[in-house]
Order: structure tokens, then sequence, then C-alpha cells
């Protein structure tokens, strides 16, 4: 993965992080919240699982 895919991520990571805070604290509206929220639990699932989150959700074609 290439510098600014990283950068942007960690961008993206922060700014999700502060919309869900402030939908809580009701400074944004609460689709932003859940857009932030959503965004915190794909990343989470990156991080623990160590695959980006489109190979962790794409069906086997094979399987079926």
């Amino acid at each position: 993965m290439s510098e600014n895919q990283e950068v942007v991520k960690n961008t993206l990571d922060i700014l999700s992080v502060i919309a869900t805070i402030g939908s809580f604290l009701q400074l944004f509206t609460p689709v932003f919240g859940l857009i932030g929220a959503i965004w915190t639990l794909m990343r989470l699932a990156e991080m623990v699982s160590g695959k980006p989150f489109s190979e962790l959700i794409k069906r086997d074609k094979d399987a079926q």
C-alpha cells in the first residue's frame, strides 16, 4: 500500500472518530455519527484480521 493511501486512511479514521463523538454530543446530525461508527467498525475489523475490509466481505462465487 502506498504512503498516500495510508495518509488518507488515517485521516478518515480521525474524522470518523470526531464525527461519532460529535454526534453523541449532538453537534452533528446522527447520520454522520452512524457513518463514523460504521467506518470505525470496518477499520477495527481490518486491524484485527489483518486483511482489507473488501476481502472480509467478499463472497466466494465457487462456494455457491
